[in-house]
């Protein structure tokens, strides 16, 4: 488990050197399309550094802003509560992670966060109606496990830079598009054609680099999050019924998207598992099938 969680946080520090990099090259070209010369690189430079900080210290209020997440309470959320309280006896976690609730029928839930200091689960209110307390309790303690082994700040990191750079990249290639990179410009340049090029493929690869980034985040975390739940809670039958819930549960996630659904315990994008319902999952699956995740927590000894 140690190993795990300093691998995390290098691939953590890996995945924000790479964010800055794109970021820079992309605010670069900008630079150079509306002329700023010599100037471009620092400017560039800057805005990455910028960004890079800001996604990096305020992920998790980002992740819980785009899910409309809001703060569970003890009147409202008593279960989930007083089960998060039982398992901070065994979890030692140095801080009990806040919860938050995301009014949504479909049950699923996830944890974000940088460190286990500033950690959040959220849970989705089709979670607390259809799961019983024990198949709550597996769920979040598989939660409780990826704050332990530092998987919050991996796949929070990945979210929210990976969705930044898709949406800039958006953003600059639309702008080049419909012309406003060069309206100050009495003709074409040769630089203004590369940039369009540029920006042209960038628009084309950000959603594929998102998938390849989210995909970097191994199966085998899932895996290990189910382990170590059932470490927590000593009842593997509590998490297999939960999972076997949340997989056979047909309502959309609406509140989900393509940058935050590795983050969640199941796919939130039925849709998108059902076909075939084979037992392996894809190629470019963010998450294991959950027969694969069954089989491995009943091999538990």
């Amino acid at each position: 488990m140690f190993k795990n969680q300093v691998k995390n946080k290098v691939e953590s520090g890996v995945i924000v050197s790479i964010f800055i990099v794109v970021i820079t090259l992309i605010v670069y070209y900008v630079c150079h399309a509306f002329n700023l010369g010599t100037y471009s690189i620092v400017i560039a430079l800057i805005f990455s550094i910028f960004s890079a900080f800001i996604s990096y210290y305020n992920c998790d209020k980002i992740v819980l802003s785009m899910s409309n997440a809001r703060p569970a309470t003890k009147e409202e959320d008593l279960k989930l509560v007083n089960i998060l309280d039982a398992l901070m006896v065994t979890a030692n976690l140095p801080t009990k992670p806040r919860l938050y609730v995301v009014d949504d029928p479909q049950p699923n839930a996830f944890a974000t966060g940088r460190n286990p200091e500033k950690a959040v689960i959220c849970v989705t209110t089709g979670l607390l109606q259809k799961l019983e307390y024990y198949e709550l309790e597996g769920v979040i303690a598989h939660e409780m496990s990826h704050i332990k082994n530092y998987d919050i700040r991996l796949s929070a990191v990945v979210s929210v830079m990976v969705g930044f750079i898709v949406m800039i990249s958006d953003i600059i290639s639309r702008a080049i598009f419909w012309g406003y990179a060069d309206r100050d410009n009495d003709s074409d340049s040769s630089g203004n054609a590369i940039l369009m090029l540029i920006g042209f493929i960038f628009l084309i690869l950000s959603p594929i680099f998102g998938s390849l980034m989210q995909l970097a985040l191994s199966r085998k975390r899932e895996f290990l999050a189910d382990a170590t739940a059932v470490e927590l809670t000593r009842n593997p039958e509590g998490l297999i019924s939960a999972l076997q819930k949340l997989d056979s549960d047909d309502n959309q996630l609406e509140t989900a998207n393509s940058a935050t659904a590795n983050m969640y315990i199941v796919n939130p994008f039925k849709s998108n598992t059902r076909e075939g319902k084979k037992k392996s999952s894809n190629l470019w699956s963010t998450h294991p099938s959950i027969e694969d995740r069954i089989e491995a927590l009943r091999n538990i000894k």
